[in-house]
């Protein structure tokens, strides 16, 4: 093509991507085509499937008998199966007593046989596309989570009898927050919340100092809470999705207060909340200008130690990547490493490949191409959509028909401090990571070369929780099957952000530990998990021990900072309050 023939293609191409990015504006980046060809795969399988099609039919058919049946049935539904329909666990929809109640529990087992038959109706047919079942799935269960009856007052028990206590008080006062809540969202401003919980004084307060910064991160190196250290530092890379304190909540639930306490000294990235100025920063440049600079310093301040590096969530999957190019180049300044809920393979990388296709992917870069960055609102949207019943239509029953305020803990204090991610490193992110799974099948290149996971020789520690539906642990579990050194792999109770936060002294916490040596063969995860049973308590005691044992005897704890690297302001930093 000639130049000019270039430039004007370019230009449509323009066109066409502003147009798109407009569209994706209006559907929170959800691409509509990848979800209207989801449904026709589906509906094309299913209309050539009579026999699922029967199968179907006949559930419905059971389903409705066992509804009819309901009030004339003992608890049990007659023939040992168990009551009609019960909600799935997890799900808190239906708590209150009064539900089990008619004409209430009738209702809510006419819901959940309808959820349930959708379920099974989008279960994957043979020759279907992976994806196109759970894909709809997941749509149809968007589509009736408004139906359920627990979000209508007049047939909510909860709120009926709420309604006869405060004689209405709390639907007026619900219609308030609903008119307040809707006046900020069309003003593009967030409501005001009033919290105990403030950054730098009640949460993300330990005390330290920032060492170092540059354009993508700050370093903090926190002070010591004990006389003598292990010798050999901690260098956490947390995510960069949302700020780092969720590793430094409140000082009772502080991952980085635990570690000082157990004789460790601790650096923490702390990374910025991007804005359009940072469009074209790379995957590769949070590798060197996060992780790997980070290193230099440490190495700096606390010269001729190896370093403990912990990576959390995104930043194990970063510090995977910078662990193995070490390797791969002879750089063994790592004296360990420590994966927290991080995937390296992501073939069953859980609900988020929903979201992820190449029609899908290339949307959401129409729409970072036009910003600049992807927006925390559209990104908290799709986290939000992974889990309705909670972080929807059940906050907007207890804040619009109960009236209630919104709860006030320290997770919660962060989870509202969103970030945004630089158009082109969420994208070579999406493509090479989640799209194209190039770290594992021996396709991803650092500086124009391949690395492979099999170099690093370090031990590792691996963090898997049970109920993550972002990091699922069976994916995070995979590590086992691309790497060769010495491991542990825990497996402890809670979710992506409540089983990271498991101090001492918790109640109903429990955690599994195996050890893979260098010798041992491949286990698979659930033969894994039958033959590790659970130990009562918090795997920060689990880990602590293990850090322990691949340290050295204690010495004097080291100043903060050096010459080279003076603190420049007292931790949190400067990039951590970044809106």
């Amino acid at each position: 093509m000639t130049e000019t023939e270039t430039a004007t293609s370019h230009r449509y191409d323009s066109v066409d991507r502003a147009t798109r990015a407009a569209m994706a504006r209006l559907t929170s980046g959800v691409s509509m085509h990848a979800a209207a060809s989801a449904c026709m795969d589906w509906a094309l399988h299913l209309s050539r499937a009579p026999g699922r099609q029967m199968e179907l039919a006949e559930k419905a058919r059971d389903s409705a008998a066992r509804l009819m049946m309901g009030p004339f049935l003992p608890d049990d539904g007659g023939d040992g199966l168990g009551s009609a329909f019960t909600p799935r666990p997890g799900d808190h929809r239906f708590d209150h007593a009064g539900w089990t109640m008619p004409p209430f529990k009738w209702w809510m087992q006419g819901h959940l046989a309808t959820e349930r038959f959708w379920d099974e109706a989008t279960r994957n047919i043979r020759g279907m596309r992976p994806g196109s079942g759970e894909r709809v799935g997941f749509m149809a269960r968007q589509m009736l989570d408004p139906l359920s009856p627990s979000n209508f007052a007049a047939l909510n028990p909860e709120v009926l009898e709420r309604t006869r206590q405060e004689m209405g008080g709390n639907l007026a006062k619900g219609a308030q927050n609903w008119m307040e809540d809707t006046a900020h969202d069309l003003a593009g401003s967030e409501p005001p919340h009033i919290s105990k919980y403030k950054v730098g004084e009640t949460i993300a307060c330990t005390p330290g100092k920032v060492v170092y910064r540059n354009r993508l991160m700050e370093l903090i190196q926190y002070a010591p809470t004990t006389k003598t250290v292990h010798p050999e530092p901690i260098l956490i890379v947390p995510a960069w999705i949302m700020k780092y304190y969720i590793l430094d909540l409140s000082q009772t639930n502080s991952l980085i207060k635990d570690l000082l306490d157990r004789g460790h000294t601790v650096f923490c990235i702390s990374w910025i909340n991007p804005d359009e100025s940072l469009r074209d920063v790379s995957l590769d440049d949070y590798r060197r200008e996060g992780v790997m600079a980070a290193l230099d310093t440490v190495a700096d301040i606390v010269p001729g130690r190896k370093v403990h590096a912990c990576g959390y969530c995104l930043g194990g999957s970063m510090l995977s990547i910078a662990a193995a190019t070490m390797a791969r180049d002879g750089d063994d300044r790592l004296a360990s490493i420590t994966l927290l809920a991080a995937q390296i393979d992501f073939t069953e990388a859980g609900e988020l490949l929903m979201f992820v296709d190449h029609s899908q992917v290339a949307y959401l870069e129409d729409m970072m191409w036009d910003q600049g960055y992807l927006d925390r609102d559209q990104m908290a949207g799709a986290f939000r959509a992974l889990r309705p019943e909670d972080l929807i239509w059940q906050h907007a029953v207890k804040r619009y028909l109960l009236a209630e305020d919104d709860p006030d803990f320290d997770i919660l204090a962060w989870n509202r401090d969103a970030t945004r991610m630089p158009a082109r490193m969420h994208s070579e992110y999406l493509r090479s990571l989640f799209l194209e799974n190039r770290l594992t099948s021996g396709r991803f290149a650092v500086a124009g070369r391949v690395i492979a996971l099999t170099d690093i020789t370090a031990p590792i520690f691996v963090l898997g929780t049970e109920a993550d539906h972002i990091a699922p642990w069976r994916s995070v579990y995979k590590v086992t099957l691309f790497t060769q050194s010495d491991l542990r792999f825990c497996l402890t109770s809670g979710g992506h952000n409540s089983g990271i936060l498991s101090p001492p002294g918790k109640k109903h916490r429990h955690y599994r530990l195996g050890h893979r040596t260098t010798d041992t063969h491949y286990m698979d995860p659930d033969t894994w998990m039958a033959d590790h049973d659970p130990q009562d308590g918090s795997w920060w005691d689990a880990w602590g021990a293990w850090l322990k044992d691949h340290s050295s005897k204690r010495v004097a704890a080291p100043a903060i900072g050096s010459e080279r690297h003076a603190p420049l302001c007292d931790a949190p930093g400067s990039y951590v309050f970044q809106k």
